[in-house]
């Protein structure tokens, strides 16, 4: 006998992925129940600087991202989900890096999306805060838009749950099983509920001992963990946007496509960061407050505990230093610091496994997270959906 379906969809995950793939399958009238195993999400979705950097992508993640850029420009006019559009700018230190912006201006023109070289004198105008003796040009994107991390998932849930009726939202729900069941799916909580959907999409994060432990111990996932420092606040300071930094465009995927970057070399001051994986990124918070990053410290999906959640003081002393070489003011004016964690895998965009075209798994999607989710979750759910 074939079990009362509950539900369209479950999805299993409510960080900024899951979410996505909810509201898009609500727009299409499906019943959903949208599940998070913590009181509110508090992983890689709240743990990030909240750049939406479309600029950043590469091939099919480009257009992912700047369709996820209109969809939260879309909710912002309905819902405030701290959407803000100050722009992105990559400033470049040295000739290499400012040969790469050009190049990357002329693939940006090529396909219609606006990007302004600035001269050194253009960007110490409009960032007054940067050294003269660092900056040596500028590729701005004045269309990209930030978000705030501590701010937007759970605005953005309270905004589909107050739109859509057919939306059930369940915190502190760990599921411990889905499995297919003949033409429906039924997924079990560590409360001992059964709920019963046609489909499930599992947007686990960097959770993989819960959900198909034996399908992720082979999958090739690694998770990542980033170090992260937040300023006292500083309204003062001049910096507002998206603020990405020469190893930045030496490290993002939108510049490995451009035609030099084979052919770069790495100056003896930048091995150290980059053994770290440090890119110096900034963010000035609506508090006035600076965010200052990020670096990468890697472990395969078997060993993820390995990675600690200790901060290691060398790795912020290195960040540090060298975001103290391209900005003026004092940025050892830490009120914070912490790490986050993403997984990610060396060969895929994001993981995908697909069971019996009943259970959907949607993970590791990097750290494309803030910048893509939204556009990939519309284009996934349709896929899902026929």
């Amino acid at each position: 006998m074939t079990k009362n379906i509950q539900y369209d969809l479950i999805v299993v995950g409510s960080g900024i992925l899951g979410t996505f793939h909810a509201l898009h399958a609500l727009r299409l009238g499906k019943s959903v129940l949208l599940t998070e195993k913590d009181q509110y999400p508090i992983n890689a979705t709240v743990r990030n600087f909240g750049q939406a950097v479309v600029s950043g992508m590469s091939s099919d993640w480009f257009d992912y991202a700047r369709r996820s850029t209109e969809l939260y420009q879309e909710i912002q006019q309905h819902a405030d989900i701290s959407v803000r559009n100050n722009g992105t700018v990559y400033l470049s230190s040295d000739d290499e890096e400012t040969q790469l912006l050009h190049e990357l201006k002329e693939r940006m023109d090529a396909i219609d999306y606006e990007a302004n070289l600035l001269s050194a004198d253009d960007c110490l105008a409009k960032w007054p805060s940067l050294k003269k003796e660092y900056c040596k040009g500028g590729l701005f994107f004045p269309q990209e838009v930030s978000v705030e991390p501590n701010k937007l998932i759970y605005q953005l849930i309270d905004y589909a749950v107050a739109k859509y009726p057919k939306l059930t939202y369940m915190p502190s729900t760990a599921v411990l099983d889905c499995t297919v069941v003949g033409d429906h799916i039924e997924i079990t909580t560590a409360a001992k509920q059964v709920f019963t959907a046609e489909k499930a999409i599992i947007c686990n994060g960097g959770e993989f001992k819960l959900l198909f432990a034996d399908l992720f111990s082979k999958s090739g996932i690694i998770l990542s963990k980033l170090q992260m420092m937040k300023t006292v606040p500083m309204p003062e300071v001049q910096l507002e946007g998206n603020i990405l930094t020469g190893l930045s465009i030496r490290r993002y995927e939108s510049f490995q496509e451009c035609p030099s970057y084979a052919g770069i070399s790495t100056p003896e001051h930048y091995k150290e960061c980059q053994k770290w994986g440090i890119h110096i990124l900034f963010k000035k918070a609506v508090d006035g407050s600076i965010i200052i990053g990020d670096s990468h410290e890697y472990a395969d999906v078997n060993h993820t505990d390995d990675l600690g959640f200790g901060i290691n003081s060398h790795i912020n002393e290195l960040m540090l230093a060298a975001a103290q070489e391209i900005v003026s003011f004092d940025v050892r004016k830490i009120a914070s610091t912490w790490a986050g964690f993403y997984p990610q895998h060396n060969s895929k965009h994001i993981v995908e496994y697909d069971i019996e075209d009943r259970i959907h798994i949607r993970t590791a999607i990097g750290g494309k997270g803030m910048t893509s989710s939204a556009g990939y979750a519309e284009a996934s759910i349709k896929k899902i959906y026929n």
